[in-house]
């Protein structure tokens, strides 16, 4: 009998260190100051004026290209002063900016504004900066900004242009319908569940089809529809999600949207913490592990919770690790749920064998070798052998076998597996911790798979693969590390 536990609620991390602080400053019909006309200072004075500032700028000698954005700025006027600055220019300023070449005429204005505070920025000498700009993606009203802290900008320039290639320029259209119909959202007499279901649909639409221009007719279709929900919008829900078998980059992208959503995140031991970077980061974050052979939740306790959260109106995730619909006790969980009224979906995942076949690279099926793939149980619901177990489905030469939870009872099923048919010399491979870092994998007939097993003393959880279509292939692929070896 394993010992209970009771389901209990992770600390929220602490955020991590930040080299800067990412704060967007609303800048429209604010004075800015810039000192100087290089090319750098016009790409600055370019940038304030599009977020709306009122720009002085202080240079005895303007470059032509500046003289071309005063006569036709981004948005906000650029006024050209021919002189060099003085301290009181920056008196009731928002920011400062200022290009100077040597070190003493950049401290000098650093220390003018500061003395009057004004935040301030010296392009290309972060030794006087008060803030930086980083590289930025534009999808007014929806921006990006991208800081290396001056470390790296070809590198953060890198990741602008992935981030530009990923994120549709429709958003920009989006961003600005959110912008008008805030107001309206909350003037519509929804309650917050409603409100919140009606920004659900939004981003699903937005998400889907981006390119599309919204409308007041959206708007109107949103609010409807949500009005057409009635009481059933302030119940909650539940989510069943497949976290994978550790990597988290093998999370799906309904997985992410899931998570990113969540009010509460019941999660088991197997989930990777890596896996729970992805989550929001207000969600509670709850532990309902259920250790084989150690301290376990029960699972009515899991079901009870999960139910009476989302009787709460809360957004729930069921987080399981693997896929929920293989051996997650996912039936039990669903059942629960639909005898409580409360809607339950489910977000398939990648199942441990398939995610470490994958990462060693080793077929599961092969047209000569193996025409069928089962998924089996190692033991019963009271910890032993299964005792109707399908022997002769085992020993076919023909299929391939992913053995889930074998540990404690691998012995005794090869001894009965072999004593029924299956040929001690068919390919076998255990591996624990299938795609995590510390992944190890060991390589043995199935008659000597239980021995290397104790021998290695394989850290949990522990998957066993038996079938033919190991054997040649496993032998050819270097990242399958005989017993003895660890997988690197």
């Amino acid at each position: 009998m394993n010992p209970s536990r009771k389901p209990f609620e992770m600390a929220l991390p602490r955020l991590g260190w930040l080299a800067r602080l990412p704060v967007f400053l609303a800048l429209d019909g604010k004075r800015a100051v810039l000192a100087g006309g290089s090319s750098a200072a016009v790409w600055k004075a370019e940038l304030l004026s599009a977020a709306g500032a009122n720009v002085d700028v202080y240079a005895i000698d303007a470059s032509d290209e500046l003289r071309q954005l005063i006569a036709d700025p981004s948005r906000g006027t650029i006024t050209l002063n021919p002189r060099t600055w003085r301290p009181e220019d920056l008196k009731g300023a928002a920011v400062a900016v200022g290009a100077f070449e040597d070190d003493e005429g950049a401290a000098k204005f650093a220390s003018a504004a500061r003395a009057v505070g004004v935040p301030v920025n010296v392009i290309d000498k972060p030794a006087f900066c008060d803030f930086s700009f980083g590289a930025i993606v534009n999808r007014s009203p929806l921006v990006i900004g991208i800081s290396t802290d001056g470390a790296a900008p070809v590198f953060a320039q890198a990741i602008r242009a992935k981030l530009e290639a990923l994120l549709p320029t429709g958003f920009t259209a989006w961003a600005a319908a959110a912008s008008r119909w805030r107001g309206a959202v909350k003037a519509s007499g929804l309650s917050f569940s409603g409100r919140r279901k009606f920004w659900q649909l939004f981003t699903a639409r937005a998400i889907t089809d981006p390119e599309h221009e919204p409308s007041q007719t959206d708007f109107e279709r949103f609010i409807a529809e949500v009005r057409g929900l009635g009481t059933t919008v302030e119940n909650g829900s539940v989510t069943l999600v497949g976290a994978g078998p550790g990597d988290p980059e093998l999370l799906t992208l309904r997985a992410v949207r899931a998570l990113q959503s969540a009010d509460v995140i019941l999660f088991d031991d197997l989930v990777s913490r890596e896996v729970l970077d992805f989550a929001r980061r207000e969600a509670r974050k709850m532990l309902v592990g259920k250790t084989g052979f150690g301290p376990s939740c029960k699972q009515e306790d899991i079901n009870a919770l999960m139910v009476n959260l989302a009787k709460q109106g809360k957004r729930v995730v069921r987080l399981k690790g693997g896929d929920p619909l293989i051996f997650g006790r996912a039936a039990e969980e669903i059942d629960a749920c639909q005898a409580a009224n409360i809607a339950v979906d489910v977000v398939p995942g990648i199942t441990a064998a398939q995610g470490a076949a994958a990462r060693i690279g080793l077929p599961l099926t092969d047209r000569k070798r193996a025409r069928r793939l089962q998924y089996v149980t190692g033991h019963a619901r009271n910890g032993v052998l299964p005792s109707d177990f399908d022997w002769q489905s085992l020993a076919d030469p023909a299929t391939t076998t992913a053995i889930y939870m074998p540990t404690r009872t691998l012995t005794a099923l090869v001894e009965s597996a072999t004593a029924r048919g299956l040929d001690p010399r068919t390919p076998a491979l255990a591996i624990a911790r299938a795609t995590r870092p510390d992944q190890v994998v060991v390589t043995a007939p199935i008659g000597e798979l239980p021995l290397r097993v104790a021998e290695e003393k394989l850290p949990g959880p522990v998957l066993v693969m038996v079938g033919r279509v190991f054997g040649e292939h496993s032998a050819a692929r270097p990242s399958v590390k005989p017993v003895g070896e660890k997988a690197g």
